[in-house]
């Protein structure tokens, strides 16, 4: 089980930065397009693994009241965090926190990555498909994050050698999250549907309160025909990965 964690974690850091690496060697206008696909995505990525994996695995181990209050907790919880500047994906150069230092960038993604860790592991400790499915979820969320990180430290000045390397240092933090988690939560086992209805929240917060908005930006109808297929694609995605097996 700790191989499947650390390898799905190591797995999504790498496949982030590699991807986020990959496109931007692509001239500005071909990557201006890729990237709401991307989010679009991700978006059902997210939705598919929060009401289609934690959720009803959370049900299944708690009451429904100490379940849904936890999910409501966490959407408090994410809305000051992201008050705080601590948690942000935004995708544009010209947002308020990624008009801010590079630090601020790079240590809001690092605390975000390392509870995507924690995720990973509350998820493998449940099943195994949730834990891929969780972990797809994870990676198809990071890489427009990524993509986004990458370009804003650029236009901040940085080197490309330097973005990448700092990148790559804060895309780690989801390893030591998810070891972390694996002792804690193989020793407390009554944690875990919690664990995993803060997750769900978290995965619904990002979501709604931001990939959304961002893909409402664009009205045109093949646009928003676009995003639902791939809104769709992505739920069906973690649908497979939860019950094709």
């Amino acid at each position: 089980m700790l191989l499947y964690i650390i390898g799905f974690s190591v797995l999504g850091s790498v496949a982030a930065i590699a991807v986020s690496s990959l496109l931007l060697l692509f001239p500005q206008g071909i990557r201006q397009g890729l990237v709401p696909c991307l989010i679009s995505y991700a978006t059902g990525t997210l939705l598919g693994a929060a009401f289609l994996g934690m959720l009803p695995s959370s049900l299944a181990k708690a009451p429904v009241l100490a379940v849904t209050a936890t999910v409501l907790a966490g959407m408090v919880l994410f809305f000051v965090l992201e008050k705080l500047v601590l948690w942000r994906h935004c995708h544009e150069a010209g947002c308020a926190v990624h008009g801010r230092a590079g630090p601020l960038i790079l240590t809001g993604d690092a605390f975000h990555n390392f509870v995507d860790g924690v995720v990973i592991a509350a998820a493998f400790l449940t099943s195994i498909p949730l834990g891929i499915a969780t972990a797809m979820a994870v990676i198809a969320h990071e890489i427009p994050q990524e993509v986004g990180d990458f370009a804003i430290l650029l236009d901040n000045g940085y080197a490309r050698g330097r973005a990448l390397l700092l990148n790559g240092l804060s895309s780690a933090a989801t390893l030591p999250g998810a070891v972390i988690a694996y002792f804690w939560l193989g020793e407390t086992r009554a944690a875990v549907p919690y664990i995993l209805a803060l997750s769900a929240a978290s995965f619904i917060y990002i979501a709604a309160a931001d990939l959304i908005p961002s893909l409402h930006r664009k009205m045109t109808v093949s646009a928003s025909l676009r995003q639902v297929l791939l809104l769709l694609a992505g739920i069906g995605t973690i649908a497979f990965f939860r019950f094709g097996h």
